[in-house]
């Protein structure tokens, strides 16, 4: 059983290792015992982890320099870091400098920030896509992350099985660019249903890098469970049974801006279709309200919209419109023989995962909330969490909130840690309302 996470987990935790080691000498500096503010950060959104690290720079740190003057440090330098929470959870990475920032400089000391990410992300700028891949998706993501041609990252790359082809050429894109363009391409074998859902996401966490659906993220099992109410914890004695942390802040950020929503398609989204081949043309208008049977929700249902704005009538109930042409004939596989003999098949299928995969990227923010919690080094992006926080009202009791609480991802996550306090902010998202589930077991109500 976990250790629960109490407010005594927020009081100053362990850097135990933060060394940058010179591009031109191949020497290391400690500056941990300098080091006034790390911050380590992760989001679904994002391609790769940052940090920031700010410590003071003394004159002595090498040869009598400071550490920036003496190593020197100049950008691309090779930072390990080490640190632990207080509940013995350890993260350990190697990451670059990608930036240096003094703030003040004095005589004997200056302040310094630098600013680190993973290898892969500076090295994409550095790689272009320069060949023609054909196959599923699923597996030429893990030949532009892990192939010496491209990336080549040894780092690990949880790639979830796509159940469609797709042919393309590099067109000297960079590997990010790429992958996420590929995402919005991509059906899960698995999570989405052709034809109803669509939609990938392409983001790193201190464990590696993940190719997840959206519909796959929230087919996990939820990894903790977070309470929100004005009970002292008494270190962990007051945390009702079933959870495992007790928030220290919450804040619901947003409900649904609609008119933003309908701008970008959440619900109803047109796609006019035309083939230059032989001049088929066709709409096509899926609504999500159709659809929902078959998608993987964070909560029991979507916003209820007022029936004052549906349109009714084929093809009229839409808010947003795109056009594409049927890609046909152009990049077939195979032998010259099967090619000709392929060359009538469409290498894309627009009305079966253009608009399905532009309103589940666009659902998945419908409600968020941000969280401060204790430090917690074992959650990471893109983990199912389970939130619940009380109603308002007026006798202050102590049930809880059946539209606000219940399974949600995280989206973006950061550990803080300074010489006073350690904590974790989560920014949590959803595409739906509702509480599903039961804080202790997904299967309960």
């Amino acid at each position: 059983m976990s250790r629960k996470i109490v407010v005594k987990s927020a009081e100053p935790s362990n850097i135990e290792q933060l060394d940058v080691r010179s591009n031109k000498t191949g020497e290391t500096v400690s500056v941990v015992g300098g080091t006034v503010l790390l911050e380590y950060f992760e989001s679904i959104l994002e391609d790769a982890i940052t940090a920031k690290v700010t410590f003071v720079d003394s004159g002595n740190a090498i040869n009598d320099k400071t550490a920036v003057d003496g190593l020197p440090i100049c950008g691309s330098e090779n930072v390990s870091l080490k640190f632990s929470d207080n509940n013995d959870n350890t993260l350990k990475l190697t990451l670059y400098v990608k930036k240096v920032t003094p703030f003040t400089d004095q005589t004997t000391k200056s302040m310094v920030q630098l600013d680190l990410a993973s290898k892969e992300l500076i090295m994409n700028d550095k790689v272009r896509l320069n060949e023609r891949f054909d196959g599923k998706i699923s597996d030429y993501v893990r030949t532009i992350f892990s192939s010496s041609s491209f990336l080549g990252s040894e780092k690990t790359c949880e790639v979830e099985e796509c159940s469609n082809n797709y042919n393309f050429i590099g067109n000297n894109w960079k590997p990010f660019y790429s992958i996420n363009w590929l995402s919005k391409r991509s059906v899960s074998a698995e999570n989405q249903v052709l034809g109803y859902s669509a939609g990938y996401l392409f983001f790193e966490t201190s464990d590696g890098f993940k190719f997840k659906s959206i519909d796959g993220l929230f087919s996990q099992k939820q990894k903790k469970s977070i309470i929100y109410n004005q009970t002292p914890d008494t270190r962990g004695q007051n945390i009702p049974a079933g959870y495992d942390i007790k928030a220290l802040e919450y804040e619901k950020d947003n409900r649904i801006d609609v008119q933003r929503k309908f701008e970008m398609g959440a619900y109803s989204t047109r796609t006019i279709v035309f083939d230059p081949f032989n001049c088929y043309y066709e709409v096509i208008n899926p609504v999500s309200e159709k659809n929902k049977e078959s998608l993987k929700l964070g909560g029991k249902d979507f916003c209820k919209l007022n029936d004052e704005f549906v349109r009714e009538g084929a093809n009229k109930e839409f808010s947003r419109t795109q056009y594409m042409l049927i890609d046909r004939g152009t990049l077939p596989s195979g032998s010259t023989e099967q090619q000709i003999e392929k060359s009538k098949e469409p290498n894309f299928n627009p009305q079966q995962i253009l608009n399905q995969a532009t309103m589940r990227y666009n659902q998945l923010f419908a409600a968020t909330c941000e969280v401060l919690i204790p430090g917690d080094f074992s959650l990471h992006a893109g983990d199912v969490v389970f939130l619940d926080v009380p109603p308002i009202d007026k006798e202050k009791s102590d049930t809880i909130n059946k539209e606000s609480g219940g399974l949600y991802i995280i989206a973006d996550l950061c550990h803080y840690l300074s010489p006073k306090e350690t904590y974790t902010k989560l920014i949590l998202a959803r595409d739906s309302f509702g509480r599903v589930g039961n804080h202790t077991s997904s299967n309960l109500q």
